[in-house]
Order: C-alpha cells, then structure tokens, then sequence
C-alpha cells in the first residue's frame, strides 16, 4: 500500500511539472520550457514517462530558434548600432541553447519511431562579428563620453568599458580606460572640522574623528578624504563644526544612611523553662538564634560630564552652495561610587558589599572628557555620512 501511495504521489508530481512546461511552451517562455525538459530528460531521456518532455523541447527549441534569428533580422535591418548588444547577446543565446541539448542527443520519439529534429547551426562567425562590431561601438562610444565633462557620462563609461573587458579581454587599452573612467567620475569629498567653540578642541580628537581608516565609509563612486592633499580638486565638503562644548565642575556628592538587618548567628537547645524541648526519640531540639546588625554608611559619588554639540554640513565646492545639515552630540560621564561604613557590614546587601572596596579616583582633565566623547561622536558621525550619501 505504502509503494501505492508513493507511486501515485510521484505520478502526481510528474504530472504537474509537465503540466507547467506545457504552459511555459503556449505563453512563450521558450528557454524556460527547454531548462525544464533538459532537466527532466537529463536522468532517463530513454524512459517511455518522460516522452512528453522530448515533444516539448523539440517544439520549444524550434520557436526559440526562428524567434532569435527573425529578431536578428529586424535588428539588422533597423542598422541601429544600439542593436549591437541584443544582436551579439541573442547569436550567443542560439548558440548556448543548442549546447545545452545536445549531451542529451539522440532523443527518440516511441509513437513515430523516429529521432527528434533539432536543427542546429553554427554560429560562430556570427558571434566573433557581432562581438567585434559591439566592442568597436562601445569603445568609440566611451571615448566620446570621457571626453566629455560630466561625471555621470564618466560612470556610464567605466559601465561600459568593464563589460567591453568582459567580452574581450584587453580591447585595445580599455584596462587604462578602465582607470580613467573610475577616477574622472568618482567624488571626492574632503571631511575636515571647525570649531566654533571658545574651547579648545583637543588634537587628539580631531585626528581620531577624522580617521576613516576604520570607518568603510568609501563606496564605489565615493571617496573620503580626512587629509586634503595638495593640488587636488575636491567636489564636496563634509564639515563637523563644533558648536558648544560643555563641561561640569568636578562634584563629590556625598549621602549618610543606616542600615539593620536581622541576620542568623547560631543554633541553640529549644527550653521550655529550665529544660530542653525533645523530639520523639528523646534528643534535644534546636532552634535557630537571630540578633539584628547595624551598619552606618557613608557613600560617596565623584561626577564629571562633558557635553559637544555639532553639526555635519555638506558643501557642493562647485557652487559653494551648502546642501544639507545634520546635527551631531554627544556625552561622555565620569564617575566613581565608594563607600565607607561603621558597624556590622552585613547588614547591608551582598550587591552593595564591593562598593567598601572602591576608592576614590583622580577626576579626568577637561581635555580628557572632551576627547572620550570621541568613540560616541565617531559612531554618530558616520552613522550620518552612511545614511546621507553625497549623490542620492
């Protein structure tokens, strides 16, 4: 019963994959068609089941041929060299199509007794001329856009000139061109600060905010200076302006409290009176003794914030036109808990107990605060160059 069961579930399977390439065959998906008749033929093509499949590819592989080559003729006689791309494109179609059938030949049809025809043709010429036709074209084509003086003609060139590389390899000196294109149409953007501040902004942070070393903020048609370089032309400007920096006098804040807790001591002899209670087997019983503790603290608190307000202004050095503007803070805070205590010091919790260990530490120069903000800044600040692309 259970091989009933899966025989009929197979057959159900068949079916219904027939059924889609069928389909694919009637609406003129044609390769879709052929992808599916290789793959059902690749395992068994001799198997009286999968029959069905050899029609399909012979029909399918038909229309899929005279379509190619009558949509070759038209785009031949338009004489459009946009055309080249689709004309090369569809004579290495043909000629892929046909390589994909023919490991599987020969394919016999059982009802005729007779070999399914595909009528294969050798396209090679046809590809090696087309293919040359379309490299002359683009390469005349993306020396004309380099000559131009618009970046997005540049990028349109490196495109072109990459999938010029693709089909053949080393065209003429398109690898130089290559080269060419990439740096005509990629901008440069120069990140640098000011400080509007009356504070003096440490080095330190400076050329930690402005190390793009870590940052991966570069992409393909972008890149990020933090160091300008002489004699070069920037296209756009990020600039962190610091506007307010803010830090707190040193504070010692100090609270007093009590703690008491009734903590357990011992064990004793139960007595009721002047003798001692016992169990049933005649042995004494203990109780538990408690005795309440009391603890007198003292903590202290040592506080120290810093505060730095900024903002990212993008420039267009082309017009000198500011484009847009992002704000830009941070905080960083110092501080440091210890405790004393007088007493029975369990009678605070086990949570509170490390604090007795801590110490006072020295409080960080203004200079320090401002720097350690830097981590934070650092974070936020390419948070906004990430999500704010130069060229949306």
């Amino acid at each position: 019963m259970k091989k009933i069961t899966l025989l009929l579930a197979f057959l159900a399977l068949y079916s219904c994959a027939v059924k889609q390439t069928k389909e694919m065959l009637s609406s003129g998906d044609y390769d879709s068609a052929i992808d599916n008749a290789v793959y059902g033929l690749r395992n068994n093509k001799d198997k009286k089941g999968n029959q069905d499949y050899i029609y399909i590819l012979e029909e399918a592989f038909a229309k899929a041929k005279e379509r190619d080559l009558r949509d070759i003729d038209l785009m031949m006689k338009d004489a459009s060299p946009r055309n080249l791309e689709a004309i090369f494109n569809t004579y290495v179609q043909l000629n892929n199509r046909q390589e994909k059938i023919r490991p599987l030949l020969p394919l016999k049809k059982l009802a005729q007794n007779e070999e399914a025809k595909f009528e294969f043709g050798d396209y090679k010429d046809q590809i090696v001329s087309s293919k040359n036709a379309l490299s002359k074209y683009l390469y005349d084509n993306t020396k004309a856009l380099l000559a131009t003086k618009d970046k997005m003609s540049y990028r349109r060139a490196y495109d072109d000139l990459n999938y010029l590389n693709q089909i053949s390899p080393n065209f003429k000196d398109v690898p130089d061109l290559i080269k060419v294109a990439k740096e005509k149409g990629s901008d440069y953007v120069n990140v640098y600060t000011k400080n509007e501040t009356n504070v003096v902004i440490p080095k330190r942070l400076e050329s930690d905010l402005l190390d793009f070393s870590t940052y991966g903020l570069n992409d393909q048609w972008t890149v990020y200076h933090s160091n300008k370089q002489p004699n070069f032309k920037y296209d756009f400007g990020v600039i962190v302006n610091f506007r307010q920096i803010n830090v707190s006098p040193e504070q010692i804040r100090e609270r007093e409290f009590v703690k008491e807790k009734e903590i357990k001591v011992g064990r004793r002899k139960k007595m009721r009176g002047r003798y001692p209670v016992l169990d049933s087997l005649g042995k004494p019983v203990y109780e538990d003794v408690y005795k309440i503790v009391r603890c007198k603290v003292r903590e202290f608190t040592q506080f120290k914030s810093a505060q730095v307000a900024a903002k990212v202004d993008y420039i267009d050095f082309g017009n000198n036109q500011l484009l847009q503007t992002f704000p830009l803070a941070s905080e960083f805070v110092f501080q440091n808990v210890y405790a004393t205590y007088k007493g029975d010091k369990r009678a605070v919790g086990n949570d509170y107990l490390p604090l007795f260990n801590q110490r006072p530490l020295p409080f960080p120069s203004n200079e320090q605060m401002v720097f350690d903000t830097g981590e934070d800044l650092k974070a936020k600040l390419k948070n906004v160059i990430t999500r704010n692309k130069i060229r949306s």
